[in-house]
């Protein structure tokens, strides 16, 4: 009785807040504008996938920047004193606490034509270059927008790897290079995992990095469900069902990126 009253209100909140939003998403997915059962909503996201191609593509790309920058800085973190540590993660953290509306905006001016990136382009004497309203602009804006979500985990993980282990690991005849590639690398893989599944959720279903960083050119499956609820073409049935098979592409992405964590080299990677 003590343990149903705990997880009462825990049951309430995921009943309120994620098993009914999902059931009214699968219900306008498959009904027309007078309730009645159609598929035609699903058969419709068809037309869409070249925008489906683009946002998985982008989402990826900037997955694998995040990683390619986030692992260094956060094996940099774990080795420093650990006087040192919570400043490093304290500088990681601290764009966070800016609005994320504040922060793209921030992007928009410096890669403006005009902004403060081709200025000092242009004062030094070297051409203006477009970045504004292009594919790599939303990329930069995915990395600098959620690449502490691929160093937190990976901090995390790589700070509970007992030195003993690597000490043995060096006792046995281990140079640098292979006690990274065989010890270190494999223990963190569950931080690293969470860390892709952290990124890569939300970079490819965002929404307002592509409309303020890539203009109307380069739009994404965000953007595209936000114009089926909050657009011109108001279509809530439709956008439902592309939420719904976006839902099953992250799931799916999810569980084959689970196929590389066997949940056995060190506690606190956990897949969200």
């Amino acid at each position: 009785m003590r343990t149903k009253l705990i997880s009462a209100p825990y049951t309430i909140w995921m009943t309120l807040f994620i098993i009914v939003p999902m059931g009214l998403v699968a219900f306008f997915a498959f009904t027309d504008k007078s309730g009645a059962f159609t598929l035609d909503n699903i058969a419709r996201v068809g037309q869409y996938s070249n925008v489906f191609l683009r946002s998985i593509w982008l989402g990826a790309l900037a997955t694998f920047i995040s990683l390619l920058l986030g692992y260094p800085l956060a094996y940099t973190i774990a080795k420093a004193a650990p006087n040192r540590q919570s400043f490093l993660i304290l500088l990681i953290m601290l764009p966070m606490w800016m609005n994320f509306l504040l922060r793209t905006y921030a992007w928009m001016s410096l890669l403006e034509d005009n902004g403060l990136i081709n200025n000092m382009l242009a004062a030094v004497g070297l051409p203006r270059i477009h970045m504004i309203n292009t594919a790599g602009a939303v990329v930069l804006g995915m990395v600098y927008n959620y690449i502490p979500y691929m160093i937190l985990p990976i901090y995390s993980v790589l700070t509970k790897i007992d030195n003993s282990v690597i000490e043995a690991a060096q006792d046995l005849g281990a140079n640098n290079r292979n006690v990274f590639l065989k010890v270190v690398l494999p223990m963190s893989m569950p931080g690293v995992i969470s860390g892709v599944t952290m990124v890569f959720v939300p970079a490819v279903s965002t929404f307002i990095i592509s409309k303020m960083l890539g203009g109307g050119g380069n739009l994404l499956i965000g953007d595209l469900i936000d114009m089926q609820f909050l657009g011109s073409a108001y279509n809530p049935n439709l956008g439902s069902a592309i939420s719904l098979v976006l839902m099953v592409i992250i799931l799916i992405c999810m569980g084959i990126m689970n196929q590389f964590d066997d949940g056995e080299n060190v506690g606190g990677g956990m897949i969200l």
